[in-house]
């Protein structure tokens, strides 16, 4: 995948320099742009911004102030390059969540392994999920392996939203994704209200959760959980649709259909040394049990435990 860098230098200095660094390196395209052009890095959110101090025309500490502010690039990692050497300059400059600052004279080697290093960074945390910062698929099969060769006891929740489909069908994308935010809190809160350092919550993507613990008592964690969230998911609705009880959406056909408000399914496995050889078998108990737990109307959960 192409890194898109943007380089903030009005001389071109800096671009010149690490187009010679990189040129062996087809994966990493460089632009130059001047500080009166900065709308033009920022609308097209770069992979990294890279800013030479020493060239531009405007206050350091305001234009990386400006860059956190837009809300596009509040991530996006940059990189000062500077001959200011003052100890004081570097911290103002770095409590504006500015990830490096490199002195000059800059050694290119070093320039070099900062970027791809950073940039390498920037991928791995890409795993974990930009809506609720949750790792993701990756870490959860990491999770899951780690306690299996440990021979440890432990179980795995899963969670699934029902009737979603039918509340971003009417509320829209951006509120469907406040109610995933929504949900996230909730696990994690009732999952690190047990105390217990070796829990673990992931995000599958879209509705779908997972929540790794040792505790025992699996019933009071998903009673905690339905709880709460039934009880505060109604801030998502409008007052008409809660004194329904239901939402109405138009099939393909045209045909208006009721939907129940959004409740959360949650299926439990239980597992212990021995019962599972690896995370598919667990994945597959995991998909029935929650499928057993959402054929249920309303907000419920299903403990599948081990057979003696």
């Amino acid at each position: 995948m192409i890194q898109d860098i943007y380089i903030i230098d009005n001389t071109q200095s800096v671009k010149n320099v690490l187009k010679q660094i990189f040129k062996d390196e087809i994966d990493y395209q460089f632009q130059s742009v001047k500080t009166d052009e900065l709308n033009v890095a920022l609308k097209n959110i770069p992979d990294m911004i890279i800013i030479d101090e020493d060239t531009i025309d405007m206050d350091i500490v305001e234009l990386c102030k400006s860059i956190r502010a837009n809300e596009d690039n509040s991530i996006t990692p940059i990189i000062i390059i500077s001959s200011n050497w003052e100890k004081e300059h570097r911290i103002e400059i770095l409590e504006q969540s500015i990830e490096y600052f490199i002195i000059k004279p800059v050694d290119q080697e070093y320039l070099y392994y900062t970027v791809k290093n950073i940039l390498r960074l920037l991928q791995t945390n890409r795993r974990i999920s930009p809506l609720t910062g949750l790792p993701g698929n990756v870490q959860i099969q990491a999770e899951m392996k780690k306690r299996l060769l440990n021979r440890e006891k432990f179980a795995i929740f899963y969670f699934d939203l029902d009737n979603f489909k039918a509340y971003n069908d009417i509320y829209g994308f951006s509120n469907g994704d406040e109610i995933i935010k929504f949900t996230a809190r909730t696990i994690v809160k009732n999952i690190h209200d047990l105390g217990l350092d070796d829990s673990f919550v992931g995000h599958i993507g879209g509705d779908d959760f997972v929540a790794i613990t040792p505790q025992n008592d699996y019933e009071k964690v998903c009673k905690n959980i339905i709880a709460e969230f039934d009880s505060e998911v109604l801030e998502y609705y409008n007052d008409e649709d809660i004194e329904k009880g239901f939402i109405e959406v138009a099939n393909r056909r045209g045909i208006i259909e009721q939907f129940p408000l959004t409740s959360i399914s949650i299926g439990v496995v239980e597992i212990e040394a021995g019962r599972f050889r690896n995370t598919l078998e667990i994945g597959e108990i995991g998909a029935q049990v929650k499928h057993q737990a959402k054929s249920i109307m309303g907000s419920t959960f299903v403990i599948n435990r081990r057979k003696k």
